[in-house]
């Protein structure tokens, strides 16, 4: 049996790429990546480098040939850009004959609101449209995601946030990998949706976490999303950047990331590793 991971070389790729190494031997495991020579190090421990963009799809269907499971890393962009690149990667697996595709999407997919789940929407249902068995990896937020404003909070700002109320259920990057890993390599995941969420936890929750790692007590902001935006913007956030943001903002106080699961427990057999600890964990990496 061989498994391709696609996008091997980003944060999350890469995390579930030294997961299934400590699973499979390496001549098992293939990448496909738009640019191989970022991937050397993968190539020297054995793994087999395929060259895949997902804008020439001729490649990627090169890329996905002997592959008996895949896991399609959704990829950066804007919302069409992302849609048609995860069609020619969906329409290539079909054309490969790949038997499994796994794919990270985003919570509650198909009814959410939230203004990245088009893109997660139209894939899945892509996928579907193949007959192809898959399993629908939804993860819910990161918590690296929130690395920087920790990192400025230890430095004396305040917690700024327009999400009012709005809850997320923030984890580890390695605890998704660790589930997309027993996806991969795992029996009995055809045809399933797992909901991989932490415990929701509201901004005042998380600020709290933070203030027990760093030793000290972190004011929360609430402000409004127009105030918000001004903030971050003369806090040196790029223009184009701020929108989404302040978006993301939105979403959460309207509780689209607000889910409620056990199914790290289910793929784990372990919850996710509680926040407290994450925390900890990405300041320790990051000093």
């Amino acid at each position: 049996m061989k498994l391709l991971v696609t996008g091997a070389t980003g944060k999350l790729g890469s995390k579930i790429v030294n997961v299934l190494l400590s699973k499979i031997s390496a001549d098992q495991l293939a990448v496909s990546v738009r640019n191989p020579e970022k991937a050397e190090d993968l190539r020297a421990k054995g793994v087999d480098v395929r060259q895949g963009d997902f804008d020439q799809p001729e490649t990627v269907e090169t890329a996905f040939k002997g592959i008996d499971r895949l896991l399609i890393i959704s990829a950066d962009g804007n919302t069409e850009t992302r849609i048609r690149q995860h069609n020619n990667a969906v329409e290539a697996a079909k054309k490969a004959g790949v038997s499994f595709i796994a794919y990270t999407s985003i919570a509650n997919a198909q009814e959410s609101t939230n203004f990245l789940a088009e893109v997660h929407k139209a894939t899945e249902k892509a996928i579907l449209q193949t007959g192809i068995p898959y399993s629908f990896l939804r993860n819910n937020w990161y918590l690296e995601n929130e690395l920087s404003t920790i990192q400025g909070v230890q430095a004396g700002a305040p917690w700024v946030t327009s999400a009012g109320e709005g809850k997320v259920g923030w984890a580890l990057q390695q605890d998704y990998a660790e589930a997309a890993a027993e996806v991969l390599t795992g029996e009995g995941h055809e045809n399933t949706i797992y909901e991989l969420s932490g415990k929701p936890l509201s901004q005042e929750e998380i600020a709290a976490a933070v203030s027990t790692v760093i030793g000290k007590e972190i004011p929360v902001q609430q402000v409004n999303d127009n105030t918000y935006a001004e903030i971050m913007t003369q806090a040196g956030v790029p223009d184009f950047v701020v929108p989404m943001l302040v978006a993301i903002q939105k979403d959460i106080r309207e509780g689209t990331l607000e889910m409620e699961s056990n199914d790290f427990e289910k793929l784990l057999g372990r919850s996710e590793t509680p926040v407290v600890e994450g925390i900890r964990h990405l300041l320790n990496g990051h000093k």
